[in-house]
């Protein structure tokens, strides 16, 4: 049976944060930004809205047409080498600090976890970056979170566009493994917390797509 996938828009914002916010309460690397259980109940969510904001802006949201399961992807140009650190890093920073700032700004770790994924991320080559995937607690293991990804995938496999990823446990990227993406060689290491694993995959080419 196939899972009915749609474009999210700015109507949908509620829903996604709600989905986000559930999805990740118990993530380890939401666990390490908000060490706190109960300050991450009531905080959480902001950390969420920032991130649905920026890709409604700025990318796609994909969402099932039941509304248990989201994705949100960011198109990545290649770098084009003109700036003076070859990568936006000063840019980085300050949106690093803005999402502190807006979100939690006595949290250094807001902060600490937009810079550590900005420096890890790949630049030579432009790709489809899948910033999250989120699916209602009630509904994991249902084949939504393949579903949604493969969506994508199809696409860049038209086009010949790679895409990347950081899984957030070692478990997810068993799913990420079985969609074709492949460990990048190096772990994201959260100091003094969990680690995340930079995924890849190169397009299929000849898939009749």
């Amino acid at each position: 049976m196939g899972v009915g996938i749609r474009a999210a828009g700015e109507g949908d914002r509620e829903l996604v944060v709600r989905l986000l916010d559930e999805a990740f309460q118990d993530d380890p690397v939401s666990g390490w930004v908000f060490p706190e259980r109960e300050y991450r109940r009531t905080t959480h969510h902001r950390l969420m809205a920032a991130f649905t904001d920026i890709v409604l802006a700025e990318g796609r949201i994909d969402v099932t047409e039941d509304g248990t399961a989201c994705a949100l992807w960011l198109s990545m140009p290649a770098a084009d080498g003109d700036g003076p650190d070859d990568g936006g890093g000063s840019e980085d920073a300050d949106d690093a600090v803005r999402l502190r700032e807006s979100v939690d700004p006595a949290n250094p770790r807001v902060e600490e976890i937009a810079r550590l994924m900005a420096d890890s991320h790949p630049a030579d080559r432009a790709h489809e970056y899948l910033w999250m995937i989120g699916v209602a607690p009630a509904h994991q293991g249902e084949g939504l979170g393949s579903a949604l990804v493969q969506h994508v995938l199809d696409r860049c496999d038209r086009e010949g566009l790679p895409a990347y990823l950081e899984a957030s446990s070692e478990r997810s990227t068993k799913l990420y493994e079985r969609l074709g993406f492949t460990f990048a060689d190096h772990t994201l290491d959260l100091p003094d917390g969990p680690r995340m694993w930079p995924m890849w995959r190169e397009p299929v080419t000849g898939r009749g797509h």
